[in-house]
């Protein structure tokens, strides 16, 4: 499948910055809190935490039996939940199931207002997505909703997902993020560890490394976020704070959060540090003023004993960009430099 264009997003959102160049960031999604769509309990408590993003789960997290009346729960808690400043989600079984197809009617015909996307598990061709996205433009133009309105974000969690990865991306302009599913993916490719995002025994280096640049790499051609999944051992706070650690490194933007103990850990590393924030606001200034008529209209200048040019103020963008979305607040103040 040849990839489409994406349009820039235009779901607006509390949280949405614009950046200096004119584009729009997506939605912030630091952390991105797993909820049990069939316990109205869990549902209430997740209102209330600083999780940037909440998704309400029809997949994994509820049994066969529970599914049906989860949809309706999930209606009830989207239309009537205080969801203030979060990104609201439902993850929906995946197209092999005979659950899809009703996950996505019920939730959507009966909450579509409060929804900003729907997340499909196991991905595994464009295809796939491109059906989720003629069901979701049905439905939208059935009940009088803004078309392409709701976002979709694709859960890569075998080896034909990840093989097929490019496709994927470029398959729906509604396509927000791609995200690693770790569990699903270490079954489908036999790796030799029962521990949900731990290295393998035998194996002296990273054995996710690809698999996350891979992602990444589809995920930035095609201006998409790149989400890293779940870590299981959700009381060890510090093993999930250096897991996290890996993927923001690299670049993601954010990684599953299973129990509320482990949001501000997600929040915090995917942030940028206060340091680094004000140093990129201050290279984005700096730039701003040596390129215009009072600066001398510079293609470069010096900030204290740095060189800054256009690439460093493509990289300013990126952390001031992610600064903006946590909410971050300067503490310093550009100053022109005398004549």
């Amino acid at each position: 499948m040849t990839a489409v264009n994406r349009p820039p997003v235009s779901h607006h959102h509390p949280q949405e910055t614009s950046l200096r160049d004119g584009t729009s960031r997506l939605r912030p999604r630091r952390s991105c809190l797993a909820v049990p769509g069939s316990n109205p309990r869990f549902l209430e408590k997740a209102q209330g935490l600083p999780a940037d993003q909440v998704f309400l789960d029809l997949e994994d997290a509820c049994a066969p039996l529970a599914k049906e009346g989860a949809r309706h729960t999930i209606v009830d808690a989207l239309n009537n939940g205080d969801w203030t400043g979060k990104t609201r989600v439902v993850r929906v079984n995946d197209w092999t199931t005979h659950w899809t197809y009703r996950d996505v009617i019920t939730v959507v015909e009966g909450a579509g207002q409060n929804l900003d996307c729907i997340m499909l598990p196991k991905v595994q061709d464009a295809q796939q997505v491109v059906a989720l996205d003629l069901l979701l433009t049905q439905i939208e133009k059935t009940m009088g909703f803004e078309t392409g309105k709701i976002g979709i974000e694709a859960q890569i969690e075998n080896a034909k997902g990840l093989v097929n990865i490019d496709d994927i991306a470029g398959s729906s302009p509604r396509l927000e993020t791609l995200i690693f599913g770790p569990a699903d993916f270490m079954a489908s490719i036999n790796m030799k560890t029962l521990v949900v995002g731990q290295q393998p025994p035998g194996y002296g280096a990273d054995a996710y490394h690809y698999i996350l640049m891979r992602i990444l790499m589809a995920a930035r051609t095609h201006d998409l976020q790149a989400i890293d999944g779940p870590f299981l051992q959700i009381r060890d706070v510090d093993a999930y704070r250096e897991v996290a650690g890996r993927a923001a490194a690299l670049g993601f933007d954010g990684k599953w959060v299973l129990h509320p103990g482990q949001v501000d850990a997600a929040n915090e590393v995917f942030s940028p540090s206060q340091e680094d924030y004000d140093h990129a606001e201050l290279i984005l200034d700096a730039y701003e003023w040596c390129t215009s008529e009072e600066g001398g209209k510079k293609g470069s200048a010096m900030l204290g004993d740095e060189m800054i040019d256009e690439a460093s103020r493509k990289m300013a963008l990126v952390i001031a960009g992610k600064g903006r979305a946590a909410g971050m607040q300067r503490t310093s103040k550009f100053e022109a430099p005398e004549a």
